[in-house]
């Protein structure tokens, strides 16, 4: 039975999607029976008394079992099945009746004890010979060179130790199907190599049973289950999924029927915790196997699949040495001072073989450069404006493009799969591998669309499992794991080398930028260096005039005025050197010009203030400008303590400077007798400091010491934007007829 294409119709998905779900829906692990080959014994956790069971016990055990202690029904203690941490029974030999022996398999839960019996076979595997059977199978996997060899190997392995007609190594593909990748049969049975199942034949449920339990094994598919007896000990709807002679769905057993087989078993290839495959066993006959054979199953499939991991992880190591190899080709061959637009250009074959396509496209605006097998230019612009909105994180794949972007169904033998990198620049640049479909014929065993439950729900396997060809297309070789981080890590260079590219022209810039500065700062210095030599020339000039004329006047108070014009003078001529010795020419250090300003006051004074004066000053950052106004006051205020409070000569003079959160704070205090006459004076220099407090935006405030006086000013560091427009306003917004 052929078909040439696998039907693409509404009614079909959604009759496939209500198999899967009503299959995942059938408690398998709660059938309420067990297969007849065995017994099941169920005993009350606490007391051990047997309280239900099921299979033939009163002909092959004993007529009297229900309500008997399980140690004497068993005859072995009672300390054997209350040790929570020695499960196991594997020495246990129980004798029936009719001279059967069965070995014997005990599971605990919270408030039951199961003990499963099992006829013993007259064919028994010697210890040592599963020991060397494990080491020598180990030995021929480790020699076998892929995963397809592994498989093969294990099916001859499992075969000839099972003694089965066919056995066959199925793996789990990721849509939940499964494919036969190897087998072992005789005549018996026919081929079902290559052949693939639908992910419902194996329901979401029994793949739980397979992790859970690693060996399952149907004697005879033509049992009749017997049931959990006696109804009254209210088990109905118990949790079997660790009971070995758990009954089987009635579906799988006709789905078995239906298949020609009469005996199964099943052993799971469990790697890192994922069912990654079965290992199917069928026969035509019914056929049982023990315990011996069982546990030597379970280990060789444990073998088995390390060494699947082994393989699919040398597989990946190759291909991930690979890709960093040409990563770094790549990145050696890379120019560092070309655009990456026109080094991705330049490394365009390079780029093309780092993951296998079959044609490879730059698109950058309305500029597309391809190579290979690519539909046209607008097709590309097209996809490349879907594939901007659909990257997860500037990188997307897929081996299946029609099926998300519908454009891509009229070109699949140019374009079908694509791997695709956005970058995301000023003017986006995406790079597209591409590869053209693969038209697959896949053989499946059977019409895979079978029919669904039937009118009362009931569920139906397919009865033909001739090969049912499926042609597949629109489809690509799917993108590894390994190339999809490699792009991901091209990605992020390919963005480096664009960020390092704009830093190398942004520091170009900035050199420019700190040479053209420095040459200002240099001229800058040149005209400060000339200011200062012209302003200080003219302040000696004045000083000398002042010192002149004060020589030659008569009058007490002139030459007083004129001496304290000199002290004033001499206050802003020390605020210019200080700005030409400064680093900063904007800022100086006011403690630091203060305490040079008080050092030149005291040789104006006289040589007694130095021992007079105590200074307590921190060190704060000042403009330049607000520097020489608070210079003037402490001058004004120093000159107005030797005038009014020591009548000219020294006395103490504490001087403060500190600062509080945005504010400094100058405190000047003498001991005078006579200070009350500065806080009430009127005269120039009071005006002038109140003038100057007030262009400083602070305030000045006077204490009564008793004696002496306390000049306590507090100004902000820095004068803000609402102050100085308010101070300064423009003349132009003054009001009109002002």
């Amino acid at each position: 039975m052929t078909a040439p294409q696998e039907p693409s119709s509404k009614s079909s998905r959604s009759l496939s999607e209500a198999l899967v779900t009503s299959c995942d829906r059938e408690p398998i692990h709660r059938p309420d029976a067990i297969q007849p080959y065995g017994l099941l014994l169920i005993a009350d956790a606490k007391t051990l008394s047997v309280i239900a069971g099921a299979g033939h016990i009163e002909e092959r055990l004993a007529s009297d079992w229900l309500g008997q202690a399980l140690p004497s029904l068993l005859g072995i203690s009672r300390a054997r099945l209350e040790t929570p941490h020695m499960p196991s029974l594997s020495d246990v030999r129980v004798k029936g009746l009719n001279g059967e022996t069965f070995s014997a398999i005990r599971r605990n839960s919270d408030s039951h004890v199961y003990v499963e019996l099992e006829p013993l076979q007259e064919e028994k595997l010697l210890t040592w010979d599963i020991f060397g059977e494990i080491d020598a199978t180990a030995e021929r996997f480790e020699l076998c060179p892929d995963i397809t060899e592994v498989c093969h190997k294990g099916a001859q392995i499992f075969r000839q130790l099972m003694g089965y007609d066919r056995v066959v190594v199925y793996r789990f593909l990721e849509d939940g199907s499964g494919q036969v990748i190897a087998e072992s049969r005789s005549d018996a049975l026919p081929t079902l190599l290559n052949h693939h199942f639908p992910a419902s034949d194996i329901p979401r449920q029994a793949r739980q049973l397979y992790i859970r339990n690693r060996i399952r094994v149907i004697p005879d598919v033509s049992y009749e289950a017997a049931p959990i007896r006696p109804q009254s000990a209210g088990l109905s709807g118990m949790d079997m999924s660790d009971v070995q002679l758990r009954s089987v769905s009635p579906v799988h057993l006709q789905y078995m029927k239906n298949m020609g087989i009469a005996a199964s078993a099943s052993v799971s290839l469990i790697v890192d915790g994922m069912l990654w495959g079965l290992i199917a066993c069928h026969n035509v006959t019914p056929r049982q196997v023990g315990e011996d054979v069982r546990a030597a199953c379970r280990t060789l499939a444990g073998v088995m699949a390390r060494q699947l991991r082994n393989k699919e992880e040398l597989v990946t190591y190759q291909e991930r040495l690979r890709l960093r190899n040409a990563m770094e080709f790549l990145s050696s061959r890379m120019d560092t001072q070309a655009s990456v637009l026109d080094s991705v250009r330049a490394l365009a074959p390079d780029l093309q073989t780092l993951f296998p396509c079959d044609g490879f496209a730059i698109v950058c605006g309305t500029e597309v450069f391809k190579s290979g097998i690519l539909p046209e230019k607008s097709n590309i612009l097209l996809m490349r404006d879907w594939l901007r909105l659909k990257s997860n994180y500037g990188v997307f794949s897929t081996s299946n493009l029609e099926a998300i972007f519908p454009g891509a169904a009229h070109y699949p033998e140019l374009s079908a799969g694509v791997l695709a990198i956005t970058l995301p620049f000023q003017k986006p640049i995406v790079l597209i591998w591409s590869r053209i479909e693969l038209v697959e014929t896949i053989e499946w065993a059977g019409n895979p669309h079978k029919a669904g439950p039937d009118e009362q729900g009931n569920l139906h396997p397919r009865t033909s499992f001739k090969t049912w060809e499926q042609t597949v297309r629109g489809r690509a070789p799917r993108w590894n794991n390994e190339q999809i981080q490699a792009a991901r890590r091209l990605r992020r260079t390919l963005i480096e080398d664009h960020q390092n590219q704009q830093l190398r022209e942004l520091n170009h810039t900035l050199n420019t930028t700190l040479q053209e500065r420095e040459n200002l700062l240099q001229q800058k210095d040149f005209l400060i260096r000339e200011v200062n030599h012209r302003v200080q020339n003219s302040l000696q000039m004045v000083t000398s005039f002042l010192k002149l004329q004060t020589r030659g006047t008569s009058n007490e108070e002139t030459a007083k005025a004129l001496g304290e014009a000199q002290n004033r003078i001499s206050a802003i001529g020390l605020v210019h050197r200080r700005l030409y010795r400064d680093d900063h020419f904007g800022l100086i250090d006011l403690a630091r010009y203060l305490e040079e300003l008080m050092q030149e006051l005291c040789l104006s004074l006289g040589e007694g203030w130095k021992q007079q004066l105590r200074l307590s000053l921190v060190s704060v950052l000042i403009s330049a400008d607000r520097a020489i106004n608070v210079g003037l006051l402490l001058t004004e205020l120093v000159i107005n303590t030797s005038k009014y409070a020591y009548n000219g000569a020294a006395g103490p003079l504490r001087i403060c400077l500190t600062q509080v959160n945005e504010r400094i704070v100058l405190t000047v205090a003498d001991q005078g007798q006579n200070s009350i006459k500065l806080e009430s004076s009127q005269g120039f220099g009071t005006r002038m400091m109140k003038a100057v407090v007030s262009s400083l935006s602070g305030v000045i405030a006077y204490n009564n010491l008793s004696p002496g006086l306390q000049a306590v000013i507090t100004i902000p560091i820095e004068i803000s934007q609402q102050q100085h427009d308010f101070m300064h306003p423009d003349p132009d917004s003054a009001p009109q007829g002002l």
